[in-house]
């Protein structure tokens, strides 16, 4: 048996670089990654290359000593953001493709997300009151083609139940109707529970959707296994997505420094800065999202977080080729800027 099998692990321990080895001594050892194919040319003896150190005929790229040496010492990723240095360089050297890696991303992220980051704001759920008759509100169910629809009686605080759409068919085909024997229980959770928790509960017991209530046990919000799922896979064109214009800029519950605003990427610089009342240039871009990366000089990734001027931004939804959401909050303008 050629006795370069021989080396059988290399470690890097407290005390530095050590080598365990049958049959290799250390010089022989290192000898090997200098000249990684001298084995095949009678025992250690070194060859001198037939084309330069960075070329090779085989169309791939030669790796330098120091590269493989790295290679070899280098300890295994001991915390996320390693982990996602790795993955991206994974990604550059084309081992995964761009969604993958803005899945895995995604993954990352939905531990790090709660409820409040993406759920759909109170003032935006379309409810039913089942206190009115439902000659007044089936046209909102036709017109904004929901499949669940919070069901309240009387006022926003007050849901009892989600009725699904497709529960109205009876009302055509039966002679008697009522409304709550078609409700189905509503899931009311906290702003802050995080969404992988979330998502492993929506799975655990068939839910689609559940009613976000803030510390006051008041209705904050709604939110859709879909807005979960997103945050994973990408945009799915969900029938709570907001597309209209004047929906482009959502005001959410303040912040630890104050408003916040979740901004579709897309929304044009002029709209962004009547909304938020500030006063950002657009010479180059249109939109805030092109903005941003404009001034960040990259895509930016899911979860990253700067300031621009008095603003503070996280990226709530991205991929490897464009953003699509953001999280926008004020943040107070220190002394030195005012002078």
């Amino acid at each position: 048996m050629n006795n370069v099998t021989s080396i059988t692990r290399l470690s890097e321990g407290r005390s530095g670089l050590w080598f365990y080895s049958h049959g290799l001594h250390k010089k022989q050892a290192f000898r090997l990654l200098v000249y990684p194919n001298a084995h095949r040319n009678n025992g250690f003896t070194p060859t001198m290359p037939e084309h330069p150190s960075d070329v090779r005929t085989d169309g791939k790229t030669h790796r330098s000593l120091f590269e493989r040496l790295t290679a070899l010492i280098s300890p295994e990723p001991e915390n996320r953001a390693e982990l996602l240095e790795v993955l991206h360089d994974a990604h550059e050297r084309n081992l995964i493709d761009a969604d993958a890696l803005s899945m895995i991303e995604g993954v990352f992220q939905v531990s790090d997300l709660s409820v409040r980051d993406i759920m759909v704001p109170r003032s935006q759920m379309d409810v039913i009151d089942i206190t009115k008759p439902i000659e007044e509100w089936l046209p909102i169910v036709l017109e904004t083609a929901h499949s669940r629809f919070p069901a309240i009686e009387g006022e926003r605080d007050k849901v009892v139940g989600i009725l699904l759409a497709k529960d109205l068919l009876r009302y055509y085909a039966e002679e008697s109707f009522d409304v709550r024997d078609m409700l189905r229980p509503a899931i009311f959770i906290p702003e802050s529970k995080r969404l992988n928790v979330l998502l492993r509960d929506f799975r655990a017991n068939h839910n689609h959707m559940a009613i976000v209530v803030d510390e006051y046990s008041g209705v904050a919000g709604l939110i859709t296994i879909e807005d979960v799922l997103e945050q994973i896979v990408g945009d799915i064109e969900d029938e709570y997505d907001f597309d209209e214009e004047e929906d482009n800029v959502l005001s959410i519950k303040e912040g630890q420094f104050g408003p916040r605003w979740r901004v579709k990427a897309l929304t044009e610089i002029d709209q962004f800065n009547e909304e938020i009342g500030v006063d950002l240039p657009e010479d180059d871009v249109d939109t805030i999202g092109g903005l941003v990366a404009s001034h960040l000089g990259r895509m930016p990734h899911k979860g990253e977080v700067f300031d621009l001027e008095n603003l503070r931004f996280e990226v709530l939804r991205a991929d490897a080729r464009q953003i699509h959401v953001l999280l926008v909050e004020k943040i107070p303008v220190s002394e030195d800027e005012h002078d």
